[in-house]
């Protein structure tokens, strides 16, 4: 699914990657852990196509495409999909018609009927109020609000590889439990994942295949679902 090898990345000047390989198959669900401005969120920025970010070597290699030659727009229509650790508001545009018009998008032959049904589905599973659909893309929500906003998109958009920043952080314990279903659910349908996360709570209702330590711009250290619990005890000088 994705194939990361020698990734030298870098912005106004400044070293991020130095060299990441990673590979995550089909419906593995890979967790991202490491210490602040080890460039986790840098990683997932650059996959999703932000312009910001400068390849100096490597390849990605997604779903049999050279990731780095495609446009974000493409890479968004191709099944990649990005959740932000920090989703921005945008006034005037309802969450309907941004959800609608990016569905349309991916399923160019599926109908607004059939995407009123997903929508109607998805949102009650996630608990979201129907008032969400007519309010501005996250305009006065609460920051547990976003994640659950940002999860919706993810359920109806069927990606084949989601990155979720931090989607986590400011969630109560409920909310935990409805976006680790929905992440099961997507995965039993084939959607691959890599979690971003400081913490290994999110991992205790998403048990992941594999958890990778970023440090320096490289994979340091790799292990089971064991290793998140490690980390959370002895932090990552060990």
């Amino acid at each position: 699914m994705l194939h990361i090898k020698k990734l030298h990345a870098s912005i106004q000047g400044k070293a991020i990657l130095n060299g990441l390989t990673l590979s995550i198959g089909k419906s593995e669900v890979h967790a991202l852990m490491g210490p602040n401005g080890a460039g986790k969120s840098t990683m997932a920025k650059l996959l999703a196509g932000h312009p910001a970010y400068e390849v100096s070597s490597g390849t990605v290699e997604f779903d049999g495409q050279d990731l780095l030659a495609m446009e974000p727009e493409e890479r968004a229509r191709a099944g990649l999909f990005l959740s932000f650790q920090y989703p921005l508001e945008i006034p005037g545009l309802s969450n309907r018609h941004f959800l609608f018009t990016a569905f349309k998008t991916r399923f160019p032959t599926l109908t607004e009927e059939q995407f009123n049904i997903l929508l109607k589905a998805e949102r009650e599973e996630l608990q979201i109020p129907e008032e969400f659909e007519t309010r501005g893309v996250n305009e006065g929500f609460s920051g547990g609000e976003k994640k659950r906003n940002e999860i919706l998109q993810m359920a109806l958009f069927q990606p084949k590889l989601a990155l979720l920043d931090e989607t986590d952080s400011g969630l109560d314990i409920d909310a935990m439990k409805r976006i680790a279903q929905a992440i099961q659910k997507a995965r039993a349908s084939g959607t691959s994942f890599l979690l971003i996360t400081h913490y290994q709570r999110l991992l205790d209702y998403v048990r992941p295949d594999f958890v990778h330590v970023l440090q320096n711009g490289v994979i340091s250290r790799t292990g089971n679902a064991d290793l998140a619990h490690e980390l959370e005890a002895t932090g990552y000088g060990s």
